[in-house]
């Protein structure tokens, strides 16, 4: 069978495509699936389609090794008076001490009130946030540079 299979006629064909030749010839040998496993016991049959080659992922790294040089946020839902009415809470930590240096309540979530929330904190403490990040379970920020 790997001879006719490793025939100049049938040598970059399918073994779909050499069982049909053959039956039409008159002649079956085998049926394609065994042909299929005859090259794959040879190695010689693998997936031709091009596969994707997916870059290997590198997390993001925050190092602080003193406070106030990197600042995460996150933003919580609060509950409201009324039923179906929430309210943003807007938390802001040092990664290095674990201090709340900040937060703010709102009426609805926005980047720019996060943004200017955090230049009012930093010029308070008299950080220059040279690094800031959201947290991993914050989803997509909506002010991404604080």
């Amino acid at each position: 069978m790997l001879e006719v299979l490793h025939s100049e006629r049938f040598v970059d064909k399918a073994p779909a495509t050499v069982h049909a030749t053959l039956l039409d010839e008159q002649h079956y040998l085998c049926h394609p699936r065994t042909m299929y496993r005859i090259l794959a016991l040879q190695d010689e049959i693998r997936e031709r389609r091009d596969q994707a080659r997916h870059p290997k992922y590198a997390r993001p790294e925050l190092i602080a090794t003193a406070p106030n040089q990197v600042w995460t946020w996150d933003v919580t839902w609060l509950r409201g008076p009324v039923k179906y009415t929430y309210y943003p809470l807007y938390v802001i930590i040092d990664l290095f001490s674990r201090y709340n240096p900040g937060w703010m309540l709102a009426h609805e979530e926005s980047g720019e009130l996060a943004a200017k929330r955090s230049a009012r904190r930093a010029t308070a403490t008299g950080s220059n946030r040279a690094r800031s990040s959201c947290t991993p379970t914050a989803g997509p920020c909506p002010g991404a540079r604080l």
